[in-house]
Parts: structure tokens; sequence; C-alpha cells
């Protein structure tokens, strides 16, 4: 950690971001003029204690954190896929954006003391090749190419054409990093970015937690790899069309289709396709949702476009569209991975909770590490491995057990 004697004027933009405020909503919760803010963060004035009390308030981030240079090691973002786009706003874009930023920071402090799996991602001309197939763009793929695509990166991985029970699981296996966030709307499902960091190259998934369902996290990693594996990290979203966007939205929607419901194995269970019911039944198999297992089955002509929306009618009537049956049973995938390494890492002592908490010179609070590792609250409590101490000294002592 580098302590510098003076006010970082790039914190105080970045934390800004971080809680999702413009200069406007930081002044109205904290007080503090639009002005004095907007020279805070140029670095034009500094402000007084007194101010920066009210800054940290609202904040919610320690003084230390203001007074702490930058790292050397910043992280470099390309684009970030929003599967919502049009419907969430720029400020929303970038407080995920910098969440992710600092969430990446911490896992390379982490990763100083635990080998995360190797990123095992081949690129699109690599499955193209398995494929045996000519395309001619690869940036201009129709659904039949990414159906080849999606069975080629099965064959890559060796996991056949069975039902994926646990695809959040496979990518961190993969060298995916991922970890949920509250996102604080029900317009951000799931969001996906490339980033560099000394030339180092990782894939971040951020799920969001608003939706809790199985099938519905199944399908949202499974379109976040879609765009890892089809589409140009250094595309400017502010630059492309509407249709263009919408487009990249349905390669990557037909992409987790094809992987998580292969058609050959998939076709082979569609005995009933035209029945609901039916439907429910496989879901329990391929945990994939209905509504998607319909739009797959339309998709692979096992029905009509009149059957496609009989069932879909049927969907609606029966108040499916929003929770589906099953969606309270099925387990929710959740990673594990940046979980599991913080644990081990307390168990066996070689960091404490106040390492982790300070990684990488970041100076945050122990809430805000726990929310961004996806950690059970109270994890990074001192306090609460004193007391756990404490008492196993106390039942050794009394041969209590």
């Amino acid at each position: 950690m580098v302590f510098v004697n003076t006010f970082n004027k790039n914190r105080l933009k970045s934390a800004r971001i971080f809680s999702g405020f413009t200069i406007s909503d930081l002044a109205e919760q904290s007080g503090v003029s639009k002005q004095a803010i907007s020279q805070f963060e140029n670095g034009k004035n500094k402000p007084t204690l007194e101010t920066l009390m009210k800054l940290m308030y609202v904040l919610k981030l320690p003084r230390e954190y203001f007074y702490e240079a930058d790292s050397i090691e910043e992280v470099q973002v390309g684009n970030t896929f929003f599967r919502s786009l049009v419907s969430t706003s720029k400020k929303e874009r970038l407080s995920q954006i910098e969440k992710t930023r600092y969430f990446s920071r911490i896992c390379d402090f982490l990763e100083r003391y635990i080998d995360f799996p190797t990123v095992n991602l081949p690129s699109i001309k690599d499955l193209i090749e398995l494929t045996d197939k000519k395309v001619d763009n690869p940036h201009l793929l129709e659904r039949e190419d990414i159906e080849d695509i999606a069975l080629a990166l099965r064959k890559y991985w060796g996991i056949g054409e069975d039902p994926i029970t646990n695809i959040v699981f496979l990518l961190e296996k993969n060298g995916v990093v991922m970890t949920s966030l509250a996102t604080d709307t029900h317009k951000i499902d799931a969001f996906s970015q490339r980033q560099m960091i000394n030339n180092r190259e990782r894939y971040v998934i951020i799920l969001g937690d608003g939706k809790q369902s199985a099938c519905r996290r199944q399908f949202d990693t499974a379109h976040e790899l879609g765009h890892m594996l089809l589409h140009n990290w250094n595309t400017d979203f502010n630059d492309i069309y509407l249709e263009e966007h919408r487009l990249i939205e349905q390669q990557a929607d037909s992409f987790a289709g094809a992987f998580l419901l292969p058609k050959d194995s998939f076709l082979k269970d569609l005995h009933y396709p035209n029945n609901l019911n039916f439907y429910i039944e496989l879901k329990k198999k391929w945990k994939v949702s209905i509504q998607a297992m319909i739009v797959r089955a339309f998709h692979l002509d096992a029905i009509n476009y009149n059957q496609y929306t009989y069932l879909m009618k049927k969907m609606n009537q029966k108040n499916m569209r929003k929770k589906e049956p099953l969606d309270d049973v099925l387990n929710v995938p959740q990673p594990m991975l940046i979980r599991k390494a913080v644990e081990m890492l307390l168990k066996a002592n070689v960091l404490k909770p106040r390492d982790i908490i300070e990684a990488d010179g970041l100076m945050l609070t122990q809430e805000i590490v726990e929310y961004l590792l996806n950690l059970e609250k109270g994890t990074l409590s001192e306090e609460k491995k004193d007391n756990v101490e404490v008492l196993l000294q106390f039942r050794s002592s009394n041969n209590y057990t």
C-alpha cells in the first residue's frame, strides 16, 4: 500500500461512479455543491475534513480510501456487454463497470496466493475450424453457424451432448472469473467483460441476483459466454445502431440455446413438443426454462409458428412467463471459486480479513468487499474470527465437547 499525503481526486470520481451517482446526485445527497465536487474531481481544489466527512457518509467509504495512491496495475476494460443496454441508464452501466474493476483488483490480489484455473476459451477461428465448415466472416454469423460453434465448444471442453447441470461451475473450471451482485435494478440480468492487467487476460461475468431462478441463471451465463466467443471486445456500443445491438443480443441468445440444448440430444427428448406440461418434465433434466425450450423447439422446426404462439399464450394464461414451475425447487448455481479461495486463505491464516478488505490499496469496507466477492455477511469480520478462537480455547481448557 502506498499512502499519499494529499487527497486523490481519482478516488472521489471512482467512488461516485461505483455508487451510481452523477455529480448532481452526490451533491443532493451530501449537501456539498455540484461546483465543489466538480473541482475536487478535477483537482482544482481539495475538500476540507468537514466536507470530506459529508462525502464519506454518502459514499460509505473510509477516509483512508481517498488518500491512497492509484495502483500501478490498473484494470484495462474492453467493451462491456449488457443484455438490456437500451433500458439501462448510462450511470447504472458505469456503476457496474466500476464495481467490476474493484472486483477484479481484489481477484488479482488473491491470485498472488492461489492459482486460479487458466483461461481455457478457444478463439472463434479455432471453433470454426473444429466445425469443418467454411465461414466467410466470423462476425456475420447465421444461426446454423452458431449452432455448429456451440457444438464445437462442447467438443473442445469434452462435455458431450448431455445436459449441463451447473454452467457456472463449468465456466469457473475453464478460467472465467465470476461473481453475483445485487445490481440495484432488475434491468441488468448479467454482463461480461474482457480485462487486461499487466498484459494478463481475464474474462469476467457478473451475474445479477435480482431474479433468483436456476434456469434463468443458466441461460444468462450461457448468453454471456456467447458474447465472449462471438463478439468484438473493442466495439463501442455508443457507436452502433439499435438494430446492430439487437443482432448481437440475438446471436448470444442463439448460442445459449444451442449450447444448453444441443440439437440431436434435445430433439430425442422432445416427444410431445406441443404439450406444455411435458416441458415441465424436460426442465428437470435440462435445467433450462420452459420458455427457452419452446423457443428452441421452434428454431429446430419441432413446432411451427402457430404451435409456438399457442404455447406462449398458454404460459401467459397460467402466469408462467414471470415465474415458472420448479423455479422454487431447482438450486440456483452460485459462483464458488472466489468464495472458496477466501475461505481457504483465512482458514490457513495466510491472510487476515483486514488484508483482503484493504487489498491492493483499495482500502474498502468489510461490507463492500463481502458484497463484491459474493461472500456471506460476516466472513471478513475480525470480531467473529476472534470470538471463534476464544470459544475454542475455552472448550479446550475445560475439555468441553
